[in-house]
């Protein structure tokens, strides 16, 4: 019996064989392959760095296995493209089966050194096959040439560091990072690619002129030292943008990419003008302590989105804005923690939050203690006063604004010519002073949980229709201010709350 069953099982083996030879015999491809795409776009990137990766699937429709003789890059080993075929790397690839009414997967990389091209629109292609059965898939990517700025490792090998400040165990906050050599001006010649956080000394000013593309690689971000100061001057034709160094589309709107713009205690002086700054940890930290000689930061005409925490988180300072967009954030859009001075005019907080829980409403304001970047900055506390004309403060949460008062301490604040979201059905705040919306003093001239109409949330589009609430809310005398909106609209004959004058979309 053992015999017979080995004989058997021998045979079966010996003819899974035979048909194991017929099934993967191949024949030469006739050139009639199919293509997931006739042109592979890669992502725009910088010189001599690394690309992400495209996917190119290719079919063979036919009932024959077939074998490609020959898949390779147009330009050979010379080329700056990358491919890798069935698991393989490489450039050059020879008898590349496909089974019947099957596909393979080829993966396509770049890395371009600019130096070394004549044109910055890179091409190349992938060729399947020669001769008269040659089919092709163009390869096409944009390489940018850009300033390449990261701190220098010592004879160790071990990087640079800089110290942000102290935890509130008093310990150093020390992380990678360079000092700019003294006062710069950032123009729009190159795109800035930062590796670490990039500091500006005291007494020193960075200077960002319109048009500048400031780009950071994850962890990183820019630090403005105590006695350093900060000016953004764009234009409304010529921005200065602020963002993480990922140029797929996929990470176009992805928050907590880089880790934000820090302005430590004691840095002043601060203006942003015309600015777009996205996809960070947090927007903006305004760490600077109220003083004299103006406003520790003032910030005009910009946009901060897509934050994983704050937009902008300001700690004890001063500051001024107007025509501000803050939105998408995974903590408040707005936080004025341990008092300050404040103004905001014509700015819109809109937090659709929707990456996960949000924790808190779109703006917070509070006089209690607050840690920050600096020695000690657990131990005070200070008055606050805030003032927020013609603005919107809304969102996808009941409650889009909180005020936390110490009362040993100053809290002066009005809301004023502005579309409010604040619903309390179940009457928590039914009594409490702060929310006495009938206090003029405290509130005057504001809609509650209307209808703010913005045009698309999905796109981040938070400009008002002509069914906001917020339309013709505004104060014609604040409106003088700040007579041009975001986009340069004439706002003094009607004003609108908000960043925006409404528009007219057709449908």
């Amino acid at each position: 019996m053992p015999k017979f069953f080995t004989a058997i099982a021998l045979g079966i083996l010996l003819f899974n064989l035979a048909c194991d030879d017929e099934v993967f015999e191949t024949r030469p491809s006739t050139g009639q392959l199919e293509f997931s795409k006739d042109t592979v776009f890669l992502d725009t990137i910088f010189t001599n760095i690394g690309s992400s990766t495209r996917t190119l699937k290719v079919y063979n429709r036919s009932s024959n296995n077939i074998s490609i003789p020959r898949v390779a890059l147009g330009r050979g080993e010379a080329s700056f493209y990358r491919l890798s075929v069935n698991g393989s790397p490489g450039k050059t690839f020879e008898n590349v089966d496909i089974p019947a009414r099957d596909s393979i997967y080829v993966f396509i990389e770049a890395t371009v050194d600019f130096d070394r091209v004549t044109d910055p629109l890179y091409t190349d292609e992938i060729l399947f096959d020669e001769g008269e059965r040659e089919q092709e898939v163009k390869l096409v990517t944009l390489v940018q040439d850009a300033v390449f700025l990261f701190p220098e490792r010592n004879a160790e090998g071990i990087r640079e560091t800089i110290v942000l400040g102290m935890n509130e165990e008093g310990e150093a906050i020390e992380v990678e990072g360079f000092y700019l050599e003294g006062s710069q001006v950032w123009t729009d010649d190159k795109p800035y690619v930062i590796y670490g956080f990039a500091a500006v000394r005291p007494g020193h000013t960075l200077t960002v002129s319109r048009g500048a593309r400031v780009y950071f690689h994850e962890g990183s971000g820019l630090f403005l030292e105590t006695g350093a100061r900060l000016l953004v001057n764009g234009t409304r034709e010529s921005k200065v943008v602020f963002q993480g160094d990922r140029r797929e589309e996929f990470f176009r709107e992805i928050p907590g990419q880089w880790s934000g713009i820090l302005m430590k205690e004691g840095s002043r002086g601060h203006r942003i003008t015309h600015a777009l700054i996205k996809n960070s940890v947090v927007g903006l930290f305004a760490d600077a302590p109220a003083g004299i000689g103006g406003p520790a930061l003032r910030i005009e005409n910009a946009e901060i989105y897509n934050t994983s925490s704050f937009g902008l988180l300001a700690r004890s300072t001063d500051i001024v804005a107007s025509n501000l967009v803050i939105a998408n954030n995974g903590g408040a859009s707005l936080a004025c923690v341990g008092g300050g001075d404040y103004r905001w005019i014509h700015s819109t907080f809109a937090n659709y939050w929707s990456n996960g829980i949000r924790n808190y409403p779109a703006v917070i304001l509070s006089n209690q203690q607050a840690g920050g970047l600096s020695p000690g900055a657990m131990e005070g506390q200070g008055g606050l006063q805030a003032y927020f004309e013609n603005c919107i403060i809304e969102g996808n949460q009941s409650l889009e604004f909180q005020l936390e008062a110490d009362p040993n301490s100053e809290f002066v604040f009005k809301f004023s010519n502005s579309l409010l979201r604040f619903q309390d059905p179940g009457g928590f705040f039914a009594g409490e002073p702060l929310y006495d919306f009938d206090n003029e003093l405290l509130y005057l001239e504001n809609v509650f949980n209307g209808e703010p109409d913005f045009l698309d949330l999905e796109l981040g589009d938070y400009r008002i229709g002509v069914d906001s609430d917020a339309r013709a809310l505004g104060d014609p005398l604040v409106a003088e201010e700040v007579p041009f909106d975001l986009l340069g609209v004439d706002r003094t004959h009607v004003p609108d709350s908000g960043a925006y004058q409404h528009v007219l979309v057709e449908e």
